[in-house]
């Protein structure tokens, strides 16, 4: 399938619209007060009612919108389309966040062609909306990436040495121990690193030239679709291992000669 310049406006356009509503609604429950509703992968791994509200009026208004396209979400799972196309969404990423108040949490959706897989899909649009600071990134495929009406573009000719780095660590504390390893010793040989708690806005600080680069491994479809659409849109290099999509595995985004560097660097560490 290839869609007409037109037809990603307006995929675009409702990616954006349907996440200012979701956000809108997550915001006045984050004002209301938050309720956790359940636990994921840990007892720290938390789910709140606004994650479950804000997803159900993601896929409401997707579906009338696009009735055809499949849907794939965090809270809700996965829906079944005709028409090769499947919405990819994180109603709250940062969840932590925002049960905190920390103002770093997202409403993240993307839409894509193809199996709702990183590593075949291509992503055709997306937004990530901080609710709380109103920034509203978006992209579309070969359209570049902008927040609001700024065009982006990634930090260019930064050394290792010298490079801020964004990355993120599992709530599942199995899976944290290699991580924290991997960090510490990355930490080393970086200017400096940041775990911000959102890998839509880490992705999207890629984007800004707000991190020189971020990288994780551990992430789910709805972490990282629309984000890394907007990381890619703006100049950076989106891989994994071995030269991969990025994806589950590993997930590293920068220009490309410092992509290319930081991932032979954590690959490395993690064969340790």
């Amino acid at each position: 399938m290839t869609l007409a310049p037109h037809g990603l406006d307006e995929l675009l356009l409702i990616a954006r619209d349907t996440a200012l509503a979701a956000g809108a609604l997550a915001l006045q429950r984050r004002r209301d007060g938050v309720e956790v509703a359940a636990t994921k992968s840990s007892p720290i791994d938390i789910v709140t009612q606004a994650d479950r509200d804000a997803e159900e009026l993601i896929r409401s208004l997707l579906a009338d919108a696009r009735p055809d396209d499949g849907f794939l979400g965090e809270e809700s799972g996965a829906g079944g389309g005709t028409s090769g196309l499947t919405w990819v969404v994180d109603p709250i990423d940062g969840t932590v966040n925002f049960l905190y108040d920390i103002p770093a949490w997202a409403v993240s959706i993307a839409v894509v062609e193809g199996d709702p897989d990183p590593l075949t899909w291509r992503a055709l649009a997306g937004c990530v909306l901080n609710p709380v600071t109103g920034e509203v990134y978006t992209a579309k495929a070969g359209g570049g990436a902008r927040l609001g009406d700024v065009e982006l573009a990634v930090n260019r000719d930064v050394a290792l040495d010298r490079a801020l780095v964004g990355t993120g660590f599992a709530y599942a504390l199995d899976s944290r121990r290699p991580q924290i390893d991997v960090a510490s010793a990355v930490l080393g040989q970086v200017r400096d690193i940041r775990r911000i708690g959102s890998a839509a806005l880490d992705l999207c600080g890629v984007a800004a030239g707000r991190f020189d680069a971020y990288y994780e491994w551990g992430l789910n479809p709805w972490d990282h679709a629309a984000g890394a659409l907007i990381a890619a849109e703006a100049g950076a290099a989106v891989v994994g291992r071995d030269g991969a999509p990025g994806g589950k595995d590993l997930l590293v985004a920068a220009a490309p000669e410092l992509a290319s560097e930081l991932a032979v660097l954590v690959e490395t560490l993690r064969s340790r």
